[in-house]
């Protein structure tokens, strides 16, 4: 009986570890990222937050739920460097912190930051849910401060504790 119910245990973590993946943040990120870009955390950015251009390689509808104030929208599936390169304030070595839900799709983003010649590239820890989930403010498309996120997907919205979950 002892072996039976330590098998049908493995097999159920197993199952769950495949089915819903990692069941902490720094596993989930090491193993979708290679950490070619450096991480800042919520509360180094916070400490920096006016003197940082903050991009958000998320996508437009989920930008519009929300996003960290000021924060640039300049998406992932359909970024444009010329975007990035357009903008008056970007130097090639202005500290740049780009964030998505989780710092997955920002890290992608910030590799083509570095590839095109920015040397002070960082890709924010957790993405918009570890700001969010250290109680930091958000806001709207309309600059209101708000708690809805939109999490992303199914998968990745066990991630967000805090705020409301948005699909749109």
């Amino acid at each position: 009986m002892f072996m039976k119910k330590t098998i049908i245990t493995l097999t159920y973590t197993m199952f769950s570890i495949l089915a819903f993946g990692q069941d902490s943040l720094a596993g989930l990120l090491d193993q979708y990222n290679n950490e070619s870009i450096p991480y800042i955390t919520v509360e180094e950015l916070k400490k920096e937050e006016e003197k940082i251009i903050v991009l958000d390689a998320r996508e437009p509808k989920e930008y519009d739920i929300s996003h960290l104030k000021n924060a640039v929208q300049i998406g992932y599936t359909h970024f444009d460097l010329k975007k990035i390169m357009d903008l008056p304030e970007i130097t090639k070595n202005t500290k740049i912190v780009v964030y998505c839900s989780l710092g997955i799709r920002s890290e992608d983003i910030a590799e083509k930051l570095m590839q095109a010649g920015y040397t002070n590239v960082y890709n924010l820890y957790g993405g918009i849910f570890e700001w969010k989930n250290n109680d930091n403010t958000i806001v709207n498309s309309k600059g209101e401060i708000t708690d809805n996120v939109h999490p992303c997907s199914k998968q990745w919205e066990k991630w967000l504790h805090k705020g409301n979950k948005i699909y749109k």
